[in-house]
């Protein structure tokens, strides 16, 4: 007797749900990646899936199934997002009244998005808690159906059907990379991957400083973070959800994690290589390709989960993502204040061919003696071994370095 909560045949079924809906998203090679890591290396753009995520799956395949009764009374669902679009859209397509949750501090555009679908927003809660469980208070209130991100079984069949267009447009692949938050589409993928194809690893990947999976599983059962923090909001999830990491335990190949630093990195490599808008849970495929390359068989395929990302949100990325790769240099120097110091100082600047992307000069300062000045420079430069020329050139021409980052 089967006892797995999803089936192949539930993916398959799924998929069929959702022609006409769902995009059958692009699968792109990366020459850069390739060379990177050694192996060929493909993205399957979920990034470029209606609503902008792979979310859309999972919602419509959940609210789809509803009967009559269920439909009548309308659906809720929480989310920062992602899931919010993918429920709003889902929902108007089936012609079902939808309520969307989101903390007061969610990114206007993916409030205004989730508006634009279809859906009534209400603002609650300072974090995704407090605004789950009042999702949760109107469904009692209301009787509507609460439509979760991942822990489900129609959801996760949503999902899985990524799983399906992966191995028949890639078919010679032997790695798959998944960004896990509660786990719904890694354990979709895995479903319906390691059915067809037992042979490929199935991975998912994790925010360092949000990471649930690697614990849970040494555990044996989920495991709820004290705490976390990631800028990869799409996976930053406390807790496995119970179905997914039924699936995950026993299908996946492992988790893996990935630094800050790595993910700013990859955000910045899909747009300047690869050309695609990534918001950072997106891109957490593209980070452990480049901080565990070395031990993925290739082809490797990075599903690039979602592209859902706040421009405010990516200007910070963007700067930390240079910065991490060597090519923004940050300096606070000490500089006589006399005319002409400043203009020396450039000098030293345009020797190395550091481009001064921002300067500050401060000559009033209780910390200063008489006679100095401060200041601070913010340069791009064209990687690490140029950041180590510009501040050696500067330490020749006697200047002093405070600070830098």
């Amino acid at each position: 007797m089967n006892t797995w909560p999803i089936t192949l045949d539930d993916i398959r079924g799924a998929h069929k749900m959702l022609s006409g809906v769902a995009r059958v998203t692009p699968m792109e090679g990366s020459r850069h990646l390739t060379a990177l890591i050694g192996s060929p290396v493909h993205l399957k753009c979920e990034n470029l899936q209606r609503t902008g995520s792979f979310k859309l799956r999972g919602a419509y395949v959940r609210i789809a199934g509803l009967n009559p009764v269920e439909r009548a009374a309308g659906v809720v669902a929480a989310s920062a997002g992602n899931h919010a679009q993918g429920v709003a859209l889902a929902a108007a397509t089936l012609g079902v009244r939808s309520t969307v949750f989101m903390p007061v501090a969610a990114p206007l555009p993916k409030v205004a998005a989730t508006r634009d679908y279809g859906a009534q927003v209400r603002l609650h809660g300072e974090n995704f808690d407090a605004t789950l469980a009042a999702a949760l208070e109107y469904a009692d209130t209301t009787g509507a159906v609460v439509i979760h991100p991942f822990d489900h079984q129609d959801v996760v069949a949503g999902q899985g059907t990524v799983g399906l267009e992966i191995l028949e447009q890639c078919p010679e692949v032997r790695t798959i990379l998944v960004g896990v938050g509660g786990g719904g589409l890694l354990a979709g993928i895995a479903t319906a991957v390691k059915q067809l194809r037992p042979d490929v690893r199935v991975i998912g990947v994790q925010a360092a400083g949000a990471a649930a999976y690697p614990p849970s599983l040494r555990a044996g059962h989920p495991v709820t973070l004290d705490g976390f923090s990631t800028m990869a909001d799409g996976i930053q999830v406390g807790r496995p959800g119970d179905i997914p990491f039924e699936i995950i335990n026993k299908l996946a190949d492992g988790v893996l994690t990935v630094s800050e630093d790595a993910l700013a990195r990859a955000l910045l490599i899909c747009l300047e290589r690869c050309k695609l808008v990534v918001e950072p849970a997106g891109a957490s495929t593209v980070a452990a390709l480049l901080e565990h390359g070395d031990e993925l068989e290739g082809p490797v395929v990075a599903v690039l989960s979602g592209g859902n990302v706040d421009p405010l949100l990516m200007q910070r990325v963007l700067r930390h993502g240079m910065v991490a790769a060597g090519r923004y240099l940050s300096l606070r120097l000490r500089i006589t204040d006399r005319p002409g110091a400043l203009a020396s100082l450039l000098g030293a600047l345009t020797r190395v061919d550091a481009n001064v992307v921002d300067v500050a000069h401060v000559r009033t300062d209780p910390k200063l003696d008489l006679g100095e000045a401060e200041v601070d420079l913010h340069l791009e430069t064209k990687g690490p071994e140029h950041c180590d020329a510009v501040v050696s050139e500067l330490r020749e021409a006697g200047y002093t370095i405070l600070q830098q980052s």
